[in-house]
Formats: structure tokens, C-alpha cells, sequence
């Protein structure tokens, strides 16, 4: 992989004088594509401290993918489409569970066992193993989700290409994020988190302990914890203004697993529902 890596930062530095049409060029993009559209290579990965490492040259690839080529048209039944990008194919090979109406494109991963409903996952996202991609849920560019997620319906999933060395969205294993909820802008959610529905988690939300009023930081839920969507009061020249904030009202066990009646319940006494 280091081999292909180098080829691409070459085509990268050198991209001002690219020749689209080139054989060499187009077959390195594309080797480059293929390894991130069966899962050898990442745009980003957790690394054990607990940082996000983003393999910039994976995200190079893509930038050069979209310069180099050309729009063409894809007849799939009664419906066209006009794209630079082909739509991922051999799912029932790969052990992956698509809906009619679900699309991903190629340079886009999915581990056996994701069911994707109808909905939409986006060039470079990485989905691992067993989650399911519910109804009209959105997967952005670059997104990593982890194992065992449920990303309901309605989800928004921010991608982020540019710049390349931008984070983007990290979604740990064993989440539950609910419906409606946007997390974008290269936010994060630690393993085992439960977003409650309609939540909007950005770069610059901060999220609160409800126990003890204590700002965890900002864009980043930590791990095992149960979280829904608040306000604080902030006080500006034209008054007192409810500030949106992510609110974690729970803290569970590593490890434990998700009882979604339980997890109902206490949702349900925040106003919010999974």
C-alpha cells in the first residue's frame, strides 16, 4: 500500500499538469479506488490513543478521481443517471443486504453483514460490519462508521472531502443513533453511543454532563454514554437565547449492551425518542 500511496501524492503534486486521458494516471486513481471500495484502504482510522488518523492520500485519490473522469450515463431499470462515479455492484458476493432504492458508490466500503434500506452512502465512506443504514439515512463522503450501528432513518452523516487533511465524521462501533439526527462537520461519537432523535452534533456543539453542568467538549460524544438534544441559556445584546447543545444525560457500562426498552424510557423522559 505504501507503493500506491507514493504513486498518488506524485499525481497529486503534479496534478496542474495532469493528462486526464493518461492510461498510467487513470489506471493508478482507479487501483486506488478499488482498494478503499473493498476496504484495504481507509480515509481514516481510531488509533489506539484514542486520535483520528486521516490518510490523506486516500482523499487525494478521490479529488483526483472527480478531475480526471469523465461524465457518462448509467441506466439502472427505468432510471438514468449522469455521474463522473459508477454505483457499487456484486453486494450478494460481499455479503451485504441492499433494499431496492438504496444506492452507494464505488469507492465506497461495506462489511458483511450491513443492510442498507433505502438510503444513500457516498464515495470513500467506510461502514463496518453487521450496521444497518436504515430508511433514508444519508452517509456522507469520507464518513467512518463502526460495527454494529444503527444509524435510523433519517440520518444525516456530514462527508467532508476538501481539504484533505480535514477529519471526517467517526462514528464508533456498537452506537444507536436516532432518527433525524445530523452529525457532520467531522463530529465524533465514541463507541457505544445513543444519540436521541433529532440531535445536531457539529464541530462546534458543546456537549454537557446533565449531572454535573460540566462542558466534555465540543463535536465529541464520549464513549458509552446516552446523549439527546438541549439548549443553555446564553445572553447576547438582543437578549436571552436558547444556544443549541448536546446533552449527555447517561452514562453506561463498557461494554453493556443496548436495551432499547429501557433506553426508550429514559429518552422518552427527555423528550426524546431513538
Amino acid at each position: 500500500m505504501s507503493t500506491l500511496e507514493s504513486r498518488i501524492g506524485e499525481l497529486w503534486a503534479a496534478r496542474p499538469d495532469l493528462d486526464a486521458g493518461d492510461p498510467a494516471v487513470v489506471a493508478t486513481v482507479h487501483e486506488a479506488i478499488d482498494a478503499l471500495d473493498v476496504g484495504e484502504a481507509r480515509v481514516a482510522e481510531v488509533l489506539d490513543d484514542g486520535t483520528v488518523r486521516v490518510n490523506q492520500w486516500c482523499k487525494q485519490a478521490i479529488l483526483l478521481l472527480f478531475s480526471t473522469a469523465e461524465m457518462s450515463t448509467i441506466e439502472l431499470g427505468p432510471f438514468e443517471f449522469a455521474d463522473k462515479i459508477p454505483l457499487k455492484t456484486g453486494y450478494a458476493a460481499r455479503g451485504v443486504r441492499v433494499v431496492p432504492g438504496a444506492s452507494a458508490r464505488w469507492g465506497s466500503y461495506q462489511a458483511p453483514g450491513v443492510i442498507m434500506m433505502p438510503s444513500y452512502t457516498n464515495i470513500g465512506a467506510h461502514v463496518g460490519a453487521n450496521t444497518m443504514v436504515d430508511t433514508w439515512a444519508t452517509v456522507g463522503s469520507c464518513a467512518q462508521i463502526g460495527a454494529n450501528v444503527h444509524l435510523s432513518g433519517g440520518v444525516g452523516i456530514g462527508g467532508v472531502l476538501e481539504p484533505p487533511q480535514a477529519a471526517p465524521v467517526v462514528v464508533g462501533d456498537n452506537c444507536l443513533v436516532g432518527s433525524r439526527c445530523i452529525v457532520a462537520e467531522g463530529a465524533r461519537l465514541g463507541d457505544g453511543v445513543v444519540l436521541g432523535a433529532g440531535c445536531v452534533l457539529t464541530a462546534s456543539i458543546p456537549v454537557i454532563d446533565a449531572a454535573t453542568g460540566q462542558e466534555l467538549g465540543r463535536g465529541s460524544v464520549p464513549p458509552w454514554s446516552v446523549a439527546v438534544s438541549a439548549t443553555r441559556q446564553r445572553e447576547f445584546d438582543g437578549g436571552t437565547f436558547g444556544v443549541p447543545c448536546v446533552l449527555v444525560i447517561k452514562h453506561l457500562e463498557p461494554g453493556q449492551g443496548h436495551d432499547k426498552a429501557k433506553l426508550n424510557a429514559v429518552l422518552r423522559d427527555h423528550g426524546a425518542v431513538a
